[in-house]
């Protein structure tokens, strides 16, 4: 199959792994920004046929991780609404708030329904024009256009029961927030391919000069990981800071010009708080303010919500790579898929889920 067998050749992975070992010198450390590398990388292993010199952390990749648990509570109270139909991907039922999780709320009667796009959020609220449909609008810049076309048609439509809960977040800002913590120890990074589908590469390109570490989009399959690894072991090696681009069967510099121009004109930056980053400036998406209607946030008048997160949970830690799954006292002990205590472990992008799928957690 093109683009895909291509990728998981055994042959090639080999000879790949042999020309990191041969050109890897100095000590070199690399984040994935993106829920589904880190999966890649340890369904297939690749952490641990590396060079004892290159090491990789998990970044913030995966967008259901860094939602606060105060924007889940906020969801929660939403969908415990009797008049309140509340919808989402699916991968957010199960992400605990600081008392329950969507699929609680749904167990006990609340009508919550996972949708594969907001679009069909906003048939819902076309067929039920008595009742409000709300859609938990969270991802990275990938998700954004799909939410925003959402908007968009709502607005034509003249829809007065539907609306957004935002918890849209954006990469640069928080590569840009790990790299100025006096904690960073980051080198080098794998870039989001499915993010830079959509934005394109200047602002990486901006953010390698500027720190002077080299970037690279990958894409998701072993080869492609590998590669990336290969090229950033180059550039380490030679001082070279840039970004290349592996996976350029998807990603243009200049991204998707019509789901740029689509985002830009339904949202606009704003400051987001980040779980396990805390609040990051201009990291975040919110309605602009003619869009101010389809704000779930405004619609509802949600006052503020504090919220704390299990003491036993490092998955903050986890976030800002400072740590690693099996280094967390709870995991795969107190903390498991069927009863996670952090976003790490329940979503299926997260890092704890990952090593746990791999079987990491054996003692």
């Amino acid at each position: 199959m093109k683009y895909l067998d291509e990728y998981r050749d055994p042959d090639l992975a080999r000879r790949l792994l042999g020309e990191i070992a041969a050109v890897a010198r100095r000590p070199l450390v690399i984040m994935e920004i993106c829920g589904g590398h880190t999966h890649a990388i340890i369904r297939s292993g690749i952490d641990r046929l590396l060079p004892e010199q290159i090491e990789l952390v998990h970044g913030p990749g995966c967008p259901v991780c860094v939602t606060p648990v105060e924007l889940v509570d906020k969801a929660v109270a939403l969908a415990g609404r009797p008049e309140v139909i509340f919808t989402s991907f699916g991968d957010m039922l199960r992400v605990p708030g600081s008392r329950e999780s969507l699929a609680m709320v749904r167990s006990r009667g609340g009508d919550v329904r996972p949708l594969y796009s907001p679009l069909g959020a906003v048939e819902l609220a076309v067929r039920h024009p008595d009742r409000q449909v709300v859609f938990f609008a969270v991802g990275f810049e990938t998700t954004a256009p799909g939410n925003a076309l959402a908007v968009r048609q709502a607005a034509r439509l003249g829809l007065g029961n539907f609306s957004l809960l935002v918890s849209h977040v954006l990469v640069p800002p928080a590569i840009t927030a790990l790299l100025a913590s006096p904690a960073n120890r980051v080198q080098a990074f794998i870039a989001p391919g499915h993010v830079c589908t959509v934005t394109g590469l200047e602002e990486y390109e901006a953010i390698a000069a500027d720190y002077r570490v080299p970037i690279v989009p990958a894409g998701f399959e072993p080869v492609d990981i590998l590669a990336a690894i290969l090229l950033l072991v180059r550039q380490a090696e030679a001082g070279r800071a840039e970004v290349e681009n592996e996976y350029s069967r998807s990603v243009r510099r200049e991204g998707n010009p019509a789901a740029r121009r689509t985002v830009a004109e339904v949202f606009q930056v704003s400051d987001r708080t980040w779980r396990g980053l805390g609040q990051i400036p201009a990291s975040g998406l919110t309605l602009r303010p003619e869009f101010a209607a389809f704000d779930a946030e405004q619609k509802f008048d949600l006052s503020p919500i504090q919220a704390e997160e299990s003491p036993l949970c490092i998955s903050g830690a986890i976030l800002r790579g400072e740590k690693k799954p099996p280094q967390c006292p709870a995991f795969g002990r107190q903390c498991t898929p069927a009863h996670p205590l952090g976003a790490t472990m329940v979503s299926n992008e997260g890092a704890c889920s990952a090593y746990f799928s791999a079987q990491r957690h054996r003692f």
